[in-house]
């Protein structure tokens, strides 16, 4: 093995490290958070652990009888309550099933919570260092006479950056997607530019029909705005668009990293409701290992780039948990509200059972999404 494929692997295993440390910083986060709203709230905690697996790592406090421990395998992390699966310690005082239901929905929350506040707070620093992503027209299709005059004028131009369309915000390309839905070819639309420095609306012809059925038709958009084509190393060719950083105001960036943190929460939403709907195949979803892999692959691009991939897995996490899923916060939180309304809990035993299955079926998913990921590949 020549230096070369050495400096190769070390650096991919270095990318790959990066990646499980920030989905590891990820979950901690997400568990500390369990952990802070339980200590105010005086629930009994047994351990804070980082990871899974053997422990390499314990320390008991005299004091609070809470056990610290760093395990071995770094994909995951829990905040163990007294009593939380509702079966064994409940005769403690402070065990989780003992404190009120609106107590443990505060304390089910402050998880996914914990994760939106950190992936806000990583977008608000990236834009403010960096500024905010848009999209760059890198060339733009030609046309042939007679059209050629008409889409001169109503064309965009090479280098314009996105910033809206028809007055809207771009952020991701699902808002260009919104704002295109259901025009058709030779519908005049209008898209905020940043040209040679300067903001102005630039009045564009759409070439191509915005039928969207799902949300990975991003080819449609860029056949509709108009823009070329260019042929990489790969020998594949890729719409000729890229990212770019563009600087707002103070005010303006303060508030788009709020909204661009809600886009992406919605995004998740919209892709979980094409997934049911079949308007996509569980191929484009991807488990813990896709994930890893994708995360290896942004994060070591640039500063920027590991500051916008941590954010997005953080809001992931934060929107994922809250779902109503067996053994997700979200799910728990729906048993503490059945108790708080009837005065009744579901039985423990039963609402374990529930959650014990619904940890397998997400294992098996995660799995499965996984095996799909590597079977395109």
């Amino acid at each position: 093995m020549n230096l070369l494929s050495v400096q190769s692997v070390l650096s991919a295993i270095g990318s790959v490290a990066l990646a499980i440390l920030i989905l590891l910083a990820m979950i901690t986060v997400h568990e500390f958070g369990h952990y802070i709203a339980g200590k105010i709230l005086k629930f009994k905690i047994n351990e804070f652990a980082i990871g899974f697996g053997p422990k390499l790592f314990k320390r008991k406090s005299k004091k609070t009888g809470e056990l610290f421990s760093v395990r071995l395998l770094p994909l995951g992390g829990f905040c163990a309550f007294e009593g939380e699966d509702g079966v064994n310690g409940e005769e403690s005082a402070n065990a989780f099933t003992k404190k009120a239901p609106w107590k443990r929905i505060i304390v089910l929350v402050a998880g996914p919570l914990m994760n939106y506040l950190l992936a806000l707070l990583l977008i608000i620093v990236s834009m403010f260092a960096f500024g905010q992503p848009v999209y760059k027209v890198g060339s733009v299709a030609q046309v042939e006479p007679p059209e050629q005059a008409i889409y001169s004028e109503y064309s965009l131009e090479e280098g314009d950056l996105l910033l809206k369309v028809n007055g809207k915000r771009i952020y991701l390309i699902t808002d260009m997607m919104s704002a295109l839905k259901d025009k058709v070819t030779g519908d005049k639309i209008s898209v905020t530019v940043s040209r040679g420095g300067e903001e102005r609306v630039q009045e564009v012809i759409l070439r191509a029909d915005c039928n969207f059925e799902s949300s990975e038709e991003v080819s449609k958009v860029w056949h509709a705005l108009g823009l070329g084509t260019v042929v990489k190393d790969d020998g594949v060719k890729y719409w000729d668009v890229s990212a770019e950083s563009y600087r707002f105001g103070f005010f303006e960036t303060l508030g788009n990293s709020f909204m661009y943190s809600f886009k992406i929460a919605g995004t998740i939403f919209k892709v979980l409701g094409e997934l049911l709907t079949g308007h996509i195949g569980l191929s484009s979803m991807g488990g813990p290992v896709t994930t890893i892999k994708l995360t290896s692959q942004l994060a070591v691009q640039s500063a920027q780039s590991f500051f916008e991939i941590a954010a997005y897995i953080g809001v992931n996490l934060a929107v994922f948990n809250l779902l109503p899923i067996p053994a997700l916060d979200g799910s728990k939180v729906i048993f503490c509200l059945i108790e708080w309304i009837f005065r009744k809990p579901v039985p423990r035993k039963i609402e374990a059972v529930i959650h014990s299955v619904g940890f397998v079926l997400i294992l098996a998913f995660a799995v499965i999404v996984d095996i799909l990921q590597f079977a395109k590949c």
